[in-house]
């Protein structure tokens, strides 16, 4: 299932599939097309995001997570 990066729910993890618009941002703080990424958390509105990829936590402003699209992968048990 695909989704924006801001829609995942908190512990929801997906692998990025595009980013819509410029990548330079996004790619110096470490996202790229392929990388896991896993909701920490998200406030409401217009609140930022925080994801985690590998071991970094990456906040973003809801407007630039909307850009990027993900591969939801399924929950392990």
């Amino acid at each position: 299932m695909k989704k924006r990066l801001s829609d995942l729910a908190p512990d929801e993890t997906g692998i990025i599939e595009a980013i819509d618009g410029p990548v330079h941002d996004l790619m110096c703080l470490g996202l790229r097309v392929g990388k896991t990424v896993k909701m920490v958390t998200k406030q409401p509105v217009k609140g930022p995001v925080v994801v985690l990829s590998g071991e970094v936590e990456i906040a973003m402003g809801i407007g630039t997570a909307q850009r990027v699209m993900v591969i939801v992968t399924p929950q392990e048990a």
